[in-house]
């Protein structure tokens, strides 16, 4: 039976190749299993956002110190993306998942617990060391399953799922923290990362990425001094080869990882650096300022930001066919036009005392952000497609770990000049993100 299911997926991801057509339905299940793993990760982290008033009244804190509660889940979550990615690639993207998404429901379980905020720091480190590998592995994963054509189409839907979560858990982390308080919020999500696990034993590792595995630590095992200087072309190639041969496995990552980050394909990962602190780190003080600026309660806060999950939701469907007619670089300067109109509404937002503005920047804000990361996932795979695992982990780990730092950036400019301030930074720096974009990203890319 196994052999079957594993069959079939292998054929499906052999269709996705030539077929212009949709998913099938093995794939769209694929896709949907690993979409609700990462809405649940993705999730477990952005509902503290409306929750960080009840939490620091709780903590007895100040709301803007209660905020380094985000930066302790992003900052590893971001970090070991790559390493997750890695060790994806080497021992099986399902196995490593189904580890992963236990320990977050075991940490988000901790975090309820947690009786001071210094505990909860560590709780929150901890659960996002575990989630670090959610996202990067399933995207490698899905890639595995539909193959190159329908790539991007399918990271898009597996994504917009994700992000949809993150929206969409700010209204129900709103509302439970006001019905029932933040720590009962905590444990419904832990529950989530449960039925998250179970969901993944319905899924089989693909046939040919077994082989794949298997295969490369045969070559790795065998590898000797001379071994790569026919594969790898010359005298450069059979150094590199060698030099791999006999670095231990963490020197032969981190040379691997700067490879990747810093060759042809650099400009993709770095503007995933900066996409990380300008789209994620003003979606994470978002919550505060509707509260602090505008005097909303949690639920009122969660509701507003529901709005970013359903705009992910919608971009993430579009974003395989605007890549399809127009070039993947196009679809990323919609993204960042989108992320311009987010922080000018929020700028209105502070400058009236008004909510109303704020719907179009939660809104605008999902869009951006869902065309613009999938998409540099999606390029990002093309630096090393043997290692497709650990360039989506480069991607995470610049957008995670950076969307972590600013968050820390943007409570400095708070505590320096206010939300104005803030905002009016946000909005220069992603104009300057678009016209960079639309100058190191070739035309069309693909």
């Amino acid at each position: 039976m196994q052999h079957a299911e594993e069959a079939d997926v292998a054929k499906a991801a052999s269709r996705a190749s030539t077929a212009p057509g949709r998913l099938t339905p093995a794939q769209l299940h694929v896709v949907i299993t690993l979409g609700f793993c990462g809405l649940v990760s993705a999730a477990d982290n952005w509902f503290v956002s409306p929750a960080l008033p009840a939490i620091a009244s709780t903590l007895a804190v100040a709301p803007t110190v209660a905020a380094i509660i985000l930066t302790a889940y992003l900052v590893p979550y971001g970090a070991l993306q790559p390493v997750c990615g890695r060790i994806g690639d080497g021992v099986g993207r399902l196995r490593l998942l189904r580890i992963i998404v236990l320990g977050l429901a075991v940490g988000t379980f901790l975090c309820a617990a947690a009786p001071s905020l210094s505990l909860l720091v560590v709780a929150r480190i901890v659960t996002g060391c575990f989630a670090a590998g959610i996202i990067s592995v399933s995207q490698a994963f899905v890639g595995d399953v539909v193959g190159r054509e329908h790539r991007a189409g399918a990271v898009g839907i597996l994504m917009g799922i994700t992000f949809a979560g993150q929206g969409l858990s700010a209204g129900l982390g709103g509302i439970l923290t006001d019905a029932v308080g933040w720590r009962a919020a905590f444990t419904a999500f832990g529950v989530l990362a449960l039925i998250a696990w179970f969901g993944l034993f319905t899924l089989r590792e693909p046939a040919h990425t077994k082989a794949g595995v298997v295969g490369r630590a045969d070559a790795e095992g065998a590898q000797g001094p001379e071994s790569g200087a026919i594969g790898d072309g010359g005298a450069e190639g059979g150094a590199r080869a060698s030099c791999r041969a006999s670095a231990n496995p963490v020197v032969r990552f981190a040379a691997d990882a700067l490879r990747i980050f810093f060759g042809p394909h650099r400009a993709v990962f770095l503007l995933a650096c900066s996409t990380g602190v300008l789209f994620l780190g003003t979606y994470g003080l978002m919550g505060t300022f509707l509260a602090e600026a505008c005097g909303l309660t949690p639920t009122e806060s969660g509701l507003v930001m529901m709005l970013y999950g359903v705009f992910c939701l919608l971009g993430g469907a579009l974003s395989g066919r605007l890549g399809a007619r127009r070039g993947l670089s196009h679809v990323i300067s919609i993204g960042e036009v989108a992320g311009q109109v987010a922080a000018l509404a929020l700028v209105l937002s502070w400058a009236t005392g008004s909510w109303a503005p704020a719907l179009v920047a939660a809104a605008s804000l999902g869009l951006g952000y869902i065309l613009v990361q999938p998409t540099l996932v999606t390029l990002s795979m093309e630096a090393d497609p043997a290692q497709a695992g650990l360039c989506t982990g480069l991607i995470g780990f610049a957008v995670f770990a950076c969307g972590g730092v600013g968050s820390a950036l943007g409570t400095a400019l708070l505590a320096a000049g206010g939300y104005g301030l803030l905002w009016a930074a946000v909005l220069c720096c992603l104009i300057v993100q678009g016209l960079v974009s639309r100058r190191v990203l070739p035309v069309g890319a693909d």
